[in-house]
């Protein structure tokens, strides 16, 4: 699964990554909880232009369906199953219709030590930015008012993620960018794959990533060590 991630990407490459045109006032996010507004690409038409092209927009993190009669189902559609994505009556139409990126620079998950769990950062070994496939969403609030939503697409852990997880987001390559943001390619469904095992590394950071509230480059420092976290106890 994918419960927590970071971006702390400047915009600028950003942009040359995705190809939005767009210029949005990014501050950097250490740690990015479910229900909170995130940045999103997807594909749009531009004034009279007809062709579509990338735009940068922001959405809550927690899809919810143009169907639902809550928000807070939102809440337990942060990821969606690639295995069954185009028949899950909550993400069938948003695969038909409303693919997108969701840009990262890394994202979290907790490895047991005894008693405790050790947050890690698992991101590209070249610190590169990169995207998890996702899914977007509109929804009617009372109102009038549209609430748009994402969610991000998980599939089978690969052989590093898999030591703490048997499951993880899927990392795009960045040529397949394209093929998934437009449901006019063809079906995306090879593309929700693991991404290889090389890419990535996993780093251990500081227990500070366990609470939400936290969210400052402290959160990527070393854990304490095993004295310093006696201590703490």
């Amino acid at each position: 699964m994918c419960g927590r991630y970071l971006l702390t990407s400047p915009v600028d490459l950003l942009r040359q990554l995705f190809r939005f045109m767009e210029r949005p006032n990014l501050g950097p996010r250490y740690n990015i909880a479910p229900t909170q507004e995130v940045p999103i690409v997807r594909l749009s038409r531009a004034g009279d232009r007809p062709e579509l092209i990338p735009e940068l927009i922001m959405a809550r993190w927690g899809l919810v369906p143009y169907w639902a009669d809550d928000v807070k189902i939102g809440n337990r559609l942060i990821n969606a199953r690639a295995e069954t994505i185009e028949r899950t009556p909550a993400f069938r139409e948003a695969y038909q219709r409303r693919r997108c990126l969701v840009p990262a620079d890394g994202f979290y998950e907790w490895r047991k030590e005894g008693r405790q769990r050790q947050p890690l950062l698992i991101r590209r070994r070249d610190q590169a930015p990169f995207a998890f496939a996702g899914l977007w969403e509109r929804w009617q609030q009372q109102g009038g008012q549209t609430l748009r939503s994402c969610t991000i697409v998980t599939c089978p852990a690969n052989a590093l993620v898999a030591e703490v997880h048997d499951r993880m987001p899927v990392i795009l390559a960045p040529a397949d960018h394209a093929r998934w943001l437009d449901p006019a390619a063809g079906d995306g469904k090879a593309l929700l794959r693991p991404c290889p095992a090389e890419w990535l590394e996993a780093v251990a950071v500081s227990p500070r990533v366990n609470s939400p509230a936290n969210d400052d480059p402290e959160c990527l420092a070393p854990p304490p060590s095993a004295t310093e976290q006696r201590s703490l106890i």
